[in-house]
Formats: structure tokens, C-alpha cells, sequence
């Protein structure tokens, strides 16, 4: 077993969640730490609080990942003086780093909407804001026999997974000529003469927004000078994403109904419904956090009811007049599944790269209403 960097467990988040997908005002990724730090034991958390910064440092963690951020607005000085500047200066001096997977996380698949789509039972679920589509290019590699799984680790973390399946590759037998000319220094083969190598082609899939980091990976743990490979556009449609969920429930319901089956399903302390408590219920939208501003899609897309968190009076009058039915379950109650489904989704990602990490889901957290 190995023990991973701060840097290797950057990489697998960005497969769970790659960064690209954040929204253009969101701040992702490592936000406090040393990349070439050791891991030994993570933290998953909802929020990046006092509570859960604690909680890692008491359990020994090198290492607490959040879904909101642990920075989200530029700042202009690290104090003591601070709350934000406090917590930063503990988690350093106690080599705690931190990463934050927030709307990347949202619109991931298997990530926050899914998650809350599987504990409510809401089946077939789609994107229901549509943000973009998936846009890959073929990567293919020439590389001598024998280094084919080096090239493959390295460019595991920039390749794009074909449907339920990640780490897809094709590799073919072949055999490489070129001759090496003055100032060339080969790997193999002399000056002068012309080499014949056996080799293996490579072909594997690899986001557009993700080909020159992909490439710098690739001549980085590539052994020739001059590595050999092409880059093919593909008419190949890739799946959308987007924010928020919807689909259907297995059987049809009332709004009363589900309302008490989603207080249930989220532990929640109450929830609050917008809307006809004996209205029929099957098509239902969902987004974890704030998804009052999804009201339009989910009513043009025949939703009968969305769940989501922090909705406004107004807003609220919005939805009725639509005629959307709305269940308020909270923000913390409709994103907290997020902690054991990313601590579990962590765990699996590291058994596959042999990594030798204790992951823990933070329990502590609650929610900051108290109902009466």
C-alpha cells in the first residue's frame, strides 16, 4: 500500500468532481495546505467551521474536505483576529489541509443532486438546468513495451469515463521507426541510425478542457524525448450536466405525503410545503442548498413538486403562481448526504490506486436553526 500527497488526492476529487464544472463565481479545489503533504487520514465535512476543523485535528487528519468553501471571497490578510484567519493558522500549524468541492459537486454526476435523488427515491434523474455538454477528444500514444501502465497512471487523472466506467483505455501492438539526428538524446538507439522499436498505441478518451494538462502529464511520464501522439476531435455526443435533478417516483403520491417521507429520508427537523398538501406527486425536481431560482425549469419540464432549501416568501408566491407545488427541507438537510457519499466514493477511488488512507465521515455537524 502507498501513502498518497495532498497533490494525489487533489487528482482523484477532480475525477469525482472536476473542477471545470464549478460555476465561473465559485472557488474550488485545494484551498489551505501543502500539495506535497502525506496523507494518511481524511475528513469529510458539509461545512469548513470550527467544528469540523476541530473535529479533524482531533482524529489526526491530515486532510478535511468540504463541500462549501473553506475561502470563498478573496482575502485581505490571514488574523488571528478573524474567524476565517483563526482556522487557517490552526489547521496549518496542525498540517491540515483543506479541499472544497462545491458546485463541481453540485453538478457532478454522483454528486450532491444525485446523492439526494437516491435517499428520495426519485428515479431517472436528469440534469434540470442544463449548464453544457460533455466535449471529449481521442488521445492517442505511441510508447515503448513495458512503460504502457506509467503512461496510463499518469493520464488516469484527466480521462473522461464512458457512461459508468472510468479509466477506459485501448491498447494495440506495433512497432515504431525514426532515426535520431544531431543534438537528439534517444532513449533508445544511437545518432545516426534508424530504430525499430516494439510499441504499443494507446487510445483513450480525454475532456476538451482538459487536453494540455493531459499532454503535460503525458511528455512529463513519457521516456522518449519526443513523445509520440495525436489528438482526434470526435462527433461522439457526450452526456449534459447541469444543475439540480429531475425524475419520477416509483409510485404516484400526495404532497403530504412525500413531505413527511422527505423529513424522514433527510432527518430533517422540519420541512415546509408550498402548495395543495393533497396535490398528486410523481415528477419531481430537486436541488440540494438554494434552488429557488430552478422554479421555471421545473414547472416548463412538468415537474409536480421541486425539494430544495432556503426559500423566500416571495419566492414562494413565484412557484404558486406557476402552479409548482415546493418543499422548503432545508439547506443543510438536502446537501448533508453529501458527506457519506463522497467519504464512500473516496474510499473506493483510493482502494483502486493503492492508497493507504483512513477516510471518516464528519458526524458532528447541525443544523443552525433551532424549530420550535
Amino acid at each position: 500500500m502507498i501513502t498518497p500527497r495532498v497533490s494525489d488526492i487533489v487528482g482523484i476529487t477532480n475525477k469525482i468532481a472536476p473542477s471545470h464544472l464549478a460555476e465561473s463565481w465559485d472557488n474550488v479545489g485545494l484551498q489551505l495546505g501543502d500539495p506535497s503533504s502525506p496523507v494518511s487520514r481524511i475528513m469529510v465535512a458539509l461545512d469548513p467551521g470550527s467544528p469540523a476543523i476541530e473535529a479533524a485535528v482531533e482524529a489526526g487528519c491530515n486532510l478535511l474536505i468540504t463541500h462549501h468553501p473553506f475561502i470563498f471571497t478573496p482575502l485581505k490578510k490571514i488574523s488571528a483576529a478573524d474567524e476565517t484567519g483563526r482556522l487557517a493558522i490552526h489547521a496549518l500549524k496542525n498540517d491540515l489541509a483543506v479541499i472544497s468541492l462545491h458546485t463541481n459537486y453540485d453538478i457532478a454526476q454522483g454528486g450532491v443532486n444525485d446523492l439526494l435523488a437516491g435517499r428520495l427515491g426519485v428515479q431517472g434523474a436528469l440534469p434540470l438546468r442544463v449548464t453544457g455538454a460533455d466535449q471529449y477528444l481521442k488521445l492517442v500514444l505511441f510508447v515503448p513495451k513495458g512503460f504502457e501502465e506509467r503512461l496510463l497512471e499518469a493520464l488516469s487523472p484527466f480521462q473522461a469515463p464512458i457512461g459508468n466506467y472510468r479509466d477506459c483505455s485501448f491498447q494495440g501492438d506495433g512497432i515504431g521507426r525514426f532515426t535520431p539526428v544531431s543534438g537528439a538524446q534517444p532513449f533508445v538507439g544511437e545518432v545516426g541510425l534508424r530504430q525499430v522499436q516494439q510499441e504499443s498505441r494507446l487510445e483513450l478518451l480525454i475532456p476538451k478542457e482538459r487536453l494540455s494538462a493531459a499532454v503535460a502529464a503525458l511528455k512529463g511520464a513519457h521516456p522518449y524525448e519526443e513523445p509520440a501522439f495525436d489528438v482526434y476531435q470526435l462527433l461522439n455526443q457526450g452526456g449534459t450536466r447541469g444543475l439540480g435533478r429531475i425524475g419520477s417516483l416509483p409510485e404516484a403520491t400526495t404532497a403530504a405525503e412525500f413531505a413527511l417521507l422527505v423529513k424522514q429520508a433527510l432527518g430533517a427537523s422540519g420541512v415546509r410545503l408550498v402548495g395543495e398538501p393533497g396535490r398528486r406527486v410523481k415528477k419531481v425536481a430537486l436541488c440540494g442548498g438554494s434552488g429557488a431560482s430552478l422554479f421555471h425549469e421545473a414547472a416548463r419540464k412538468g415537474a409536480d413538486l421541486l425539494v430544495t432549501g432556503d426559500v423566500k416568501y416571495h419566492e414562494a408566491r413565484e412557484a404558486e403562481a406557476l402552479g409548482i407545488a415546493v418543499l422548503d427541507a432545508g439547506h443543510f438537510a438536502t446537501e448533508l448526504p453529501m458527506v457519506r457519499g463522497l467519504a464512500d466514493a473516496l474510499e473506493r477511488a483510493l482502494a483502486v490506486q493503492k492508497f493507504e488512507v483512513e477516510v471518516l465521515a464528519y458526524q458532528g455537524e447541525r443544523e443552525p436553526f433551532s424549530f420550535w
